[in-house]
């Protein structure tokens, strides 16, 4: 068994080109029924803002790997100065059921869920036929710094501007505060309206946008809980979510919109819809599409097989 950590995943390095394509290859293996993946269920106790989450799933394909990530997050450990979310990925061997590898650390997550942005911003530049393009980016937290670092890997050369905001400033490398294309704002809003496409990466207790976004803007809500009830009538006819069942419950913006607007199943379309359809290409130039990744554990596990891979090329990782 091999078990990694974050300074073995960091030494392997990010190459968001390869962990977009594992993210489309696991679309696609689900798509055909090669995806195997419960409902995944929330332990609370204490204090009910916290939260531990088992997202067992199987990925079969070329990937052909059974695991679980098991992952707490605790907002107020901000505040604590320890990181909110923490997080273990099992691997077994499909065929035997032996566990061959262990990944620890709230990184792996952060790649999986900057890398399903990264692939669904391109699919939304190509069915947009855009060229170039700011971003915007609110919340400066590990989610929002990579998927900064995601999109100046993956679309350096079409953007002109990236907005920036977070509640608390902008503290981060002078690489990034002193980048000619970054422009630090002092309100949500200046973002908002600014950006083409738009997103989300807070731990905000209390919804914030209801003002009308850019016209044909590409809004990645990721944190899930940032839009209130009046945003619904301008994205409603380009809603796009990762898993119905799995998005459209625990007080995120899609079970909102399914309590307080009537939205139901057949009213969005999903990622397999976006990537193996062509949905988006049936949408009006100036819609906005929102996509709502609740996070489906089967990303986790084939980015995991990923880096376990990576790892044995390399001769990296801890032997047990």
């Amino acid at each position: 068994m091999l078990y990694l950590n974050e300074e073995h995943v960091l030494s392997i390095g990010v190459n968001w080109a390869e962990t977009t394509e594992v993210i489309e290859n696991t679309i696609k293996a689900d798509d055909v029924n090669q995806v195997v993946q419960p409902v995944k269920p929330y332990l609370r106790f204490k204090d009910k803002a916290n939260r531990i989450i088992a997202m067992p799933a199987y990925v079969g394909d070329e990937y052909d790997v059974a695991g679980i990530k098991w992952i707490a997050s605790f907002p107020d450990n901000i505040n604590k100065g320890i990181p909110r979310a923490s997080s273990v990925v099992i691997l077994n061997d499909a065929n035997t059921g032996q566990v061959k590898s262990i990944i620890n650390g709230a990184l792996l997550s952060i790649i999986r869920t900057a890398s399903v942005s990264g692939l669904l911003i391109q699919r939304a530049l190509e069915a947009k036929k855009l060229e170039r393009f700011s971003i915007g980016i609110i919340g400066w937290g590990p989610i929002g710094q990579n998927h900064y670092h995601m999109c100046r890997y993956l679309f350096e050369d079409q953007i002109e501007q990236i907005y920036l905001y977070d509640i608390n400033g902008i503290n981060g490398p002078e690489s990034v505060v002193n980048d000619s294309k970054v422009r630090v704002c002092s309100d949500w809003r200046e973002v908002y309206h600014h950006a083409d496409v738009f997103m989300t990466c807070t731990v905000s207790k209390e919804r914030y946008i209801d003002e009308q976004p850019k016209p044909g803007a590409i809004l990645l809500n990721v944190s899930l809980r940032d839009y209130k009830l009046e945003s619904y009538d301008y994205v409603k006819n380009g809603l796009i979510v990762d898993h119905w069942k799995e998005v459209c419950r625990e007080n995120t913006d899609i079970e909102w919109f399914y309590l307080q607007r009537g939205l139901q199943e057949q009213d969005v379309k999903t990622f397999a819809d976006v990537i193996c359809r062509q949905v988006l290409h049936d949408l009006a130039p100036d819609q906005p599409i929102m996509f709502n990744p609740m996070g489906m554990a089967a990303f986790d596990i084939s980015i995991g097989e990923y880096y376990l891979r990576k790892a044995r090329e390399l001769n990296m990782g801890q032997a047990l």
